[in-house]
């Protein structure tokens, strides 16, 4: 059995309840590496075509082998992963847990939710569906006005 986890495993205190799980969009993780393929294939492109490769058209191929390879390789993990939001904590995969009161920033990159805690902690909620909603909604539950 791994050691890995991708669900919350911290136990809940009491009283404690969670409000709302934040899990990965499959739709956004297959659109995220697509633009993640499209940049390789560029790139791979280009390096050969700047070193004189007459074969420039390999680059693209591999580009697109390699992003696909890595995303079909890595989607059961990223796309099992779940974050859960209590009325106290942000509890994330295996251990991780920012308690509200001491998240610093709520940063967006790309399609995921950055958490920057006090102590200088960096969570990363990855391929969700409408980030924004997700930023907004840890945001509440830090301001105590639990949303439905």
């Amino acid at each position: 059995m791994s050691d890995y986890a991708t669900t919350p495993t911290t136990p809940l205190a009491e009283g404690e309840s969670v409000q709302v799980s934040f899990t990965p969009d499959r739709a956004t993780y297959i659109r995220d590496h697509a633009w993640l393929a499209a940049a390789a294939m560029a790139v791979g492109m280009g390096i050969l075509w700047a070193i004189g490769n007459p074969h420039v058209w390999t680059g693209a191929v591999g580009g697109l082998a390699a992003v696909a390879f890595r995303a079909w390789f890595i989607a059961s993990d990223e796309l099992s992963a779940r974050w859960d939001l209590t009325d106290r904590r942000l509890l994330g995969p295996g251990t991780r847990v920012a308690r509200l009161g001491e998240i610093k920033a709520i940063n967006t990159l790309g399609s995921a939710v950055q958490v920057v805690t006090l102590s200088g902690d960096k969570h990363l909620l990855k391929y969700q569906k409408n980030r924004d909603a997700t930023r907004a909604r840890i945001e509440a539950a830090q301001a105590g006005r639990h949303n439905g």
